[in-house]
């Protein structure tokens, strides 16, 4: 892996890690603003607890060496989670401003598991 790669490979995971970090520890405080913006696309509160958790829990396996069966599983939910609310947004008529945090992370999402290296993708992707 060139070295270059491996710069851009961390400064992606380490700002996705950060960024799932914080939202998903707003998320699992209910914090007000999450809470009214749950409500405004239509989904039931406690799935701010499901999502924080499973964002923190994410984190985690990105993280930790090897697992990369488990970072593939992250990496997906990342991406699903992600997307989906960049539709849910878009579909209540949100504006931009509301659209480009998850959008970020999407990116950074896309960039960390195109990055990563080979110490940390399934066996199928090491040949």
């Amino acid at each position: 892996m060139k070295k270059r790669d491996k710069i851009i490979y961390w400064i992606a995971t380490l700002w996705l890690a950060l960024g799932m970090t914080s939202t998903g520890i707003v998320q699992l405080m209910q914090m007000d603003a999450e809470v009214e913006m749950m409500n405004k696309l239509g989904y039931p509160i406690y799935f701010l607890s499901i999502i924080g958790v499973w964002k923190i829990l994410g984190v985690v396996a990105v993280l930790i060496p090897k697992r990369a069966v488990l970072k593939e599983w992250a990496y997906a939910g990342f991406f699903f989670t992600t997307t989906g609310a960049i539709v849910s947004h878009i579909a209540v008529d949100d504006p931009m401003a509301d659209v480009f945090p998850p959008l970020l992370l999407l990116v950074l999402t896309i960039v960390s598991w195109y990055y990563r290296p080979i110490s940390r993708k399934t066996t199928t992707q090491n040949k």
